[in-house]
């Protein structure tokens, strides 16, 4: 019982802290760099869209406002039968060079970019959420990264905007990913993507899932065909907090589902022999964080338990009243919605690793979620409770 008790506060600890630190390290003597150049191949740039009136106009506006070679730049509204004014709106804008390509049934985000695939003609594709505002060079940015040729993804950086400007739990968990990404571009290839904003050669784009996720999986594909995936600090995705945070909670279930889909579609993946450091990076940043719910359940009931069989020990009483602590404090900032920080955080941690929970449910009775409903944000100006 002490080993399991010991070897679940590892596991957590090492899933948040002891695999960045161990990057940390591998950093100080391991820098692949990725050799960037000012090329200009042709690009297709993909916009995944569901009933997007409201902000197809601005997203638009905002893609035709690149610096990018406009001969060299073709934009693809990848509609998933939006029956709202999408499509009509995108349909506007076909003199200035932005072709709409509609899915023939709804299937799902993955369906819809399949479909602008087929007709893509750039030799890199770039993918962008509706909600994600470039810098005018975002596009060039984002390109010179494939002069590299062991590249074959590249992901953007998340800037988190919340409405006062502060950072928020989530806006300190966006940083930490953001920072991790950093460490494993480095140390060797990412293991995930920013799914609002990213590129991958067309090779790398041939076998397309529609029932896994597109950032996660065109990663896997990457790296099975010998190429990885980078992060390009210089490549921005700008995006605002999510207008109704209850709906936030089903995002990340949605989210951590597909990708334990994806994770044991590919599970050779894990072979080091094969796959070398990748191998190991997968299991540390993917598997064990999604591990950790178990192991705080085990921590707190092992415990309780050690208390119950042995005498009180000056080691695990302080630690069940840590754990009560946290989560008393967790329970507090998810029923007080607290801004502060040390209310906060606890509450956003408590809540991502319950809806891994969930996800693992969903997982095991054969669940899938591959329809989707873009998140709605909140813009600065906008009322709260909007």
């Amino acid at each position: 019982m002490e080993i399991l008790f010991w070897g679940s506060i590892l596991l957590i600890f090492y899933a948040y802290f002891g695999y960045p630190l161990a990057l940390i390290a591998l950093s100080s003597f391991r820098n692949r760099t990725v050799r960037k150049g000012e090329i200009t191949p042709s690009v297709s740039l993909i916009v995944t869209a569901f009933n997007e009136e409201a902000r197809i106009q601005n997203k638009i506006e905002n893609t035709l406002e690149q610096d990018y070679p406009a001969n060299k730049f073709e934009i693809i509204v990848a509609s998933d039968c939006s029956d709202d004014r999408t499509d009509e709106i995108v349909g506007n804008y076909e003199t200035r060079g932005v072709r709409l390509v509609r899915a023939p049934e709804r299937k799902g985000k993955e369906n819809a970019q399949k479909h602008a695939i087929e007709t893509a003609s750039g030799e890199i594709l770039i993918f962008s959420d509706v909600a994600t505002i470039l810098q005018r060079d975002g596009i060039t940015n984002i390109v010179r990264n494939f002069n590299d040729q062991t590249v074959g993804c590249v992901s953007s950086v998340d800037k988190f905007i919340d409405l006062d400007g502060k950072v928020s739990g989530e806006g300190a968990y966006v940083r930490y990913e953001m920072f991790l990404r950093s460490l494993e571009s480095k140390v060797n290839s990412l293991v995930g993507l920013s799914g609002s904003f990213f590129a991958a050669r067309k090779t790398v784009c041939k076998e397309w899932a529609t029932d896994l996720p597109s950032d996660f999986n065109t990663l896997l594909n990457s790296v099975k065909i010998g190429l990885r995936g980078v992060s390009d600090p210089d490549s921005i995705g700008y995006y605002h907090n999510i207008s109704d945070e209850r709906k936030e909670y089903g995002r990340k279930v949605r989210t951590v589902l597909r990708g334990i889909s994806a994770f044991m579609k590919s599970l050779d993946l894990l072979n080091p022999f094969r796959y070398g450091l990748f191998a190991w990076q997968i299991f540390s940043h993917k598997l064990c964080r999604w591990l950790v719910p178990f192991a705080m359940i085990l921590a707190l009931i092992i415990n309780l338990s050690l208390l119950a069989i042995y005498d009180p020990s000056f080691l695990y009483i302080p630690a069940f009243i840590v754990q009560i602590i946290f989560y008393a404090v967790a329970v507090l900032g998810i029923a007080t919605r607290s801004a502060k920080p040390f209310i906060k955080i606890p509450a956003f941690f408590v809540l991502v690793n319950a809806s891994i929970l969930t996800a693992w449910y969903y997982y095991f009775r054969g669940e899938s979620m591959v329809m989707w409903t873009p998140s709605e944000r909140r813009c600065q100006g906008d009322n709260a409770s909007n």
